[in-house]
This record gives C-alpha cells, sequence and structure tokens, in this order.
C-alpha cells in the first residue's frame, strides 16, 4: 500500500493527535464547570413539613439556605387540591438562611404543598 500511495506524512498524525487532545481538554474543562456551577446554587430550598390551619389557608415550613453571593432570591411554593389542582401559590423573598413558616392562601381545602424552589440572580433552575 505504501508503495503504491506513498506513506502519509508524519506532521499529519501529529497534528491530528494534538487536535484531538486539545479538544478532549476543552469538552473537559468545560464538563468540569457545568458540573461545579449546578452543584454549588446560590439560593436553595426543602420544604420540611406543612399544617393545614383552615379550608382556605395552609402553612408550610422552609428551609432556605442562601450563599455569599445571593441576590433578588424568590421562592415559590404550591398548595394542591386532593385532586392534584394548584389551589393556592406563595412567592416569597426570604429575609436569609434558616427555616421559615410561610402561609399559602388557597381556593379550597389543600392536602400538600410542593415546593417550586428558589431562583437567585444568574440561577435560572429553582432549587
Amino acid at each position: 500500500m505504501t508503495q503504491r500511495y506513498g506513506a502519509p506524512r508524519p506532521w499529519r498524525r501529529t497534528a491530528g493527535i494534538a487536535t484531538a487532545v486539545a479538544l478532549a481538554l476543552v469538552g473537559g474543562l468545560f464538563l468540569a464547570w457545568a458540573a461545579w456551577s449546578y452543584a454549588t446554587p446560590a439560593a436553595q430550598s426543602e420544604l420540611v413539613g406543612f399544617t393545614v390551619t383552615d379550608q382556605h389557608e395552609v402553612v408550610a415550613d422552609v428551609q432556605v439556605e442562601l450563599g455569599d453571593e445571593a441576590s433578588d432570591v424568590q421562592c415559590v411554593l404550591r398548595a394542591l387540591a386532593e385532586d392534584k389542582v394548584t389551589v393556592g401559590e406563595a412567592v416569597f423573598i426570604p429575609g436569609g438562611s434558616g427555616r421559615m413558616s410561610v402561609p399559602i392562601r388557597t381556593e379550597r381545602e389543600a392536602t400538600a404543598v410542593e415546593k417550586v424552589g428558589c431562583t437567585a440572580e444568574g440561577q435560572q433552575r429553582p432549587r
């Protein structure tokens, strides 16, 4: 084969390997950055529990953790009826990290509360 077509030039193989290594390095760095940025959100919350106080209100207990650089933080909770229809929603701005009780007004009796999550500036996905 080499006699018929000639030997490949040695710089082509070296250039191909160098290009593949550079692309793999850039891809690995991007993957590491994406994993780090999604693993350390500026704001996150956890629904601890809830209490149905009457037919038109439920109080949710939420644990909120804010990072040092968290700004414009907004959290959302949803109250659901027995048939899984949303009957109330509360949007609140936490004053800081810690546990807090959030009242949710409902149009009829709620049987469950869903934590949509908290967002901060630069964090579009609620956590």
